[in-house]
């Protein structure tokens, strides 16, 4: 299996490439999670391709993650905006999940940004505020590296004791305060859902010294990690989870608390960006 999706990221690759001027090869990618969608407006120069359209995304699975790959410029950054992702939830094996952050890696990309909605773990976070990821812990039971290693794409035994790139968060943090930005860091866990959390999980969570929780990104942030990129995440804190005092909270709530998120992040980002290439 691995080696056919070797062969199927090359093929892939070879496609894209057609459908953009030869010069360009993407630097950043940025992934959006639920909600962020607009952030995509950013890029300038555009080619949008549905995922529907490479062959490396099985036919779009959820009803709320519309996906597509956005290719263009972020000021003068070459960038890949992934809109929408695959999750385990959604029936897709770890190494899919995997694939796109390796088809991009194997462009040329160097930085990946991940962007995603979490739940707030901590009680002094509110929603619609950010969290910058400093560390993950992966509970979703799986592990793209897993199976047949290719050597291309990286070592077997990934070293992850600096996952999240320290220039990179010294950035945003410097972005955040600059521009007013109530930003908290922390631990994100990552879980495989697609059911919410329990009191007794959240608690469980809150004791591992988990700041939020979702069901993403941490299957990307290894499978980057193992290609030699630089990493940075970031959540939209959409809900906050009190175990002692549990409220019901809907996908339309998620998506739409997300969504005024995602104009802080992309200040963020977009100031990253800005300087790291600068």
């Amino acid at each position: 299996m691995w080696s056919d999706f070797h062969e199927r990221v090359q093929v892939c690759l070879n496609d894209l490439k057609s459908r953009v001027p030869a010069a360009f090869t993407p630097r950043a990618v940025l992934t959006l999670g639920t909600g962020l969608e607009g952030l995509k407006e950013r890029l300038t120069g555009a080619v949008s391709i549905s995922c529907n359209d490479i062959d490396i995304f099985s036919p779009v699975a959820s009803p709320v993650h519309e996906k597509s790959l956005c290719l263009g410029y972020w000021g003068n950054v070459p960038t890949a905006i992934l809109v929408g992702r695959m999750h385990l939830y959604e029936g897709y094996h770890p190494s899919q999940i995997a694939m796109p952050v390796n088809l991009l890696a194997s462009w040329g990309a160097d930085t990946f940004i991940f962007s995603n909605a979490a739940g707030g773990l901590d009680l002094s976070m509110r929603p619609g505020q950010v969290m910058l990821i400093t560390d993950h812990i992966n509970l979703t039971g799986h592990n793209p590296l897993t199976g047949s290693h290719i050597p291309s794409w990286g070592p077997r035994f990934t070293d992850m004791s600096q996952t999240y790139d320290r220039k990179l968060l010294t950035l945003a943090r410097q972005a955040a305060a600059r521009a007013g930005i109530t930003c908290h860091e922390g631990v994100y866990a990552g879980l495989s859902g697609p059911s919410l959390e329990t009191p007794a999980e959240t608690r469980m969570l809150q004791m591992l010294g988990a700041k939020a929780v979702g069901m993403s990104t941490v299957l990307e942030v290894i499978a980057a990690r193992a290609r030699g990129a630089r990493v940075m995440a970031v959540s939209a804190i959409t809900n906050v989870n009190n175990p002692e005092n549990m409220r019901p909270v809907s996908l339309d709530e998620i998506i739409a608390v997300a969504g005024r998120a995602g104009q802080d992040i992309e200040r963020i980002v977009s100031a990253v960006l800005t300087d790291a290439y600068s």
